[in-house]
C-alpha cells in the first residue's frame, strides 16, 4: 500500500523552473520584483508539480480583505454586510485603503499577499492582469463591488441596477411635474456613475425632453461636489426646479448650497439623492432618495468569496441587485 502523496517542496518548484528558491518564494507570495518571464516559468512549475496553495497556513487566521478607494458612510454600510456573513463563519475582516479610483497602488497587493486572506472584496476598483495573476498564484479569490471600469469576463462583480436607479429618480421628479431637472454626477471613470447618468438621460428622453448639457455637472459623490454642483446649477439664468444628486452625500452638499441662497427645499427646489444612507432620514428636510441595497450587496459578495474559496463556481459572474425609490420630504411639485 502506498503512503500519502507528499506535497512538492518549494525547492522542487525552483529546480523545475530553473530559478533560486528565493525567486520561487517571491512569485508564490506575489512580490513585484520578478520579471514576467520568470513569473510565468515559476507558475508553470507550480501547476505541473501540483503545488497547492490552498493548504498553506494563514498567519493571522482566516481573513476576508476589503479594499476601499476611500472610506465614507457607504463604506460603513458595506462593512456591516461583509461582517454579517463573515462573523457567522468565524472569519475576521480587515480593511485596506487603496487611495485611488483608477488603479490601486502596489502597496495594497503587497499587504494582501502578506496577510494571505481567504478572499478579497474590492470596492470602486479594478484589477490589472498582473494583480489577477498574483492573487491567483496564491489561490486568493476576489470579487469587485461597483467596478471602476468594464471588468474582464472572468472577474465576478456585484452592484446595484444603477441605470434603473438613475431613471427611477428622474421619473419620480417628472411625475411631480418637473421638466427642468439638473443632475450632479459621480466620477466619470466609475461604471456606476456612468450608468446613473445614462438612466437620467434615458428617462428625460422617454418623456420627450432633450437632456440639456448645462444641467449636467461633474461631481465625485462627495458633499463638496454636491455643494459646487448645486451652486453651478442655481447660478444659471434659468436654474432647474429639481436636482438629482447621484449620491446622498452630494444631495447634502446641494442642501447647503440651496439653503445658503435663501431657497427652500422642496418649495423652491426639489432634491433627490442616491444610496439611502442612514443620514438621509436625519437631513432637514428628510431626503427622498434611491435605495441601493448596500448590506445585501456586501453580504452577497462575501458569500461569493466563500463559494470561490471552496472551489465552487459563482452562480452569476455579474450580479445587479434592484434599487427602490424612498419618498420623503425633499421632493414636491414645482411652484406654479
Amino acid at each position: 500500500m502506498s503512503g500519502p502523496t507528499q506535497r512538492p517542496t518549494l525547492s522542487a518548484v525552483a529546480s523545475r523552473a530553473a530559478v533560486s528558491v528565493s525567486t520561487a518564494s517571491k512569485v508564490l507570495n506575489g512580490k513585484a520584483d520578478v520579471s514576467e518571464e520568470t513569473r510565468r516559468r515559476v507558475e508553470r512549475a507550480l501547476t505541473s508539480l501540483g503545488y497547492s496553495r490552498r493548504g498553506d497556513p494563514r498567519p493571522h487566521g482566516e481573513l476576508i480583505e476589503v479594499v476601499f478607494e476611500r472610506l465614507g458612510p457607504w463604506a460603513v454600510e458595506l462593512l456591516k454586510g461583509v461582517e454579517s456573513v463573515a462573523q457567522r463563519e468565524g472569519i475576521s475582516t480587515v480593511v485596506t485603503i487603496g487611495g485611488t479610483f483608477d488603479a490601486q497602488p502596489e502597496t495594497w497587493i503587497d499587504a494582501v499577499m502578506r496577510r494571505q486572506p481567504i478572499g478579497v472584496i474590492l470596492v470602486f476598483s479594478t484589477l490589472s492582469d498582473k494583480e489577477k495573476r498574483q492573487l491567483r498564484t496564491r489561490n486568493i479569490p476576489f470579487v469587485i463591488v461597483d467596478p471602476a471600469g468594464d471588468p474582464a469576463p472572468d472577474m465576478p462583480t456585484i452592484g446595484s441596477a444603477n441605470w434603473d436607479g438613475g431613471g427611477e429618480a428622474v421619473r419620480h421628479l417628472l411625475g411631480l411635474g418637473h421638466r427642468r431637472i439638473g443632475t450632479i454626477c459621480g466620477p466619470p471613470q466609475l461604471r456606476n456613475a456612468r450608468a446613473r447618468l445614462a438612466g437620467y438621460k434615458s428617462a428625460l428622453e422617454a418623456a420627450g425632453i432633450t437632456p440639456d448639457p448645462e444641467l449636467i455637472v461633474e461631481g465625485d459623490f462627495s458633499t463638496d461636489a454636491g455643494f459646487r454642483g448645486a451652486s453651478t446649477l442655481m447660478d444659471l439664468l434659468n436654474p432647474p426646479t429639481a436636482i438629482f444628486a447621484q449620491s446622498d452625500l452630494e444631495a447634502l452638499g446641494a442642501y447647503r448650497a440651496i439653503q445658503g441662497r435663501g431657497l427652500r427645499i422642496p418649495e423652491d427646489v426639489s432634491v433627490i439623492g442616491y444610496d439611502d444612507l442612514p443620514m438621509a432620514e436625519l437631513a432637514y428636510p428628510t431626503l427622498t432618495t434611491i435605495r441601493q441595497p448596500l448590506l445585501e450587496i456586501a453580504s452577497t459578495a462575501t458569500r461569493l468569496i466563500l463559494r470561490l474559496r471552496n472551489a465552487e463556481p459563482p452562480l452569476n459572474v455579474r450580479t445587479e441587485l434592484a434599487t427602490t425609490l424612498v419618498t420623503r420630504e425633499s421632493t414636491a411639485p414645482p411652484k406654479s
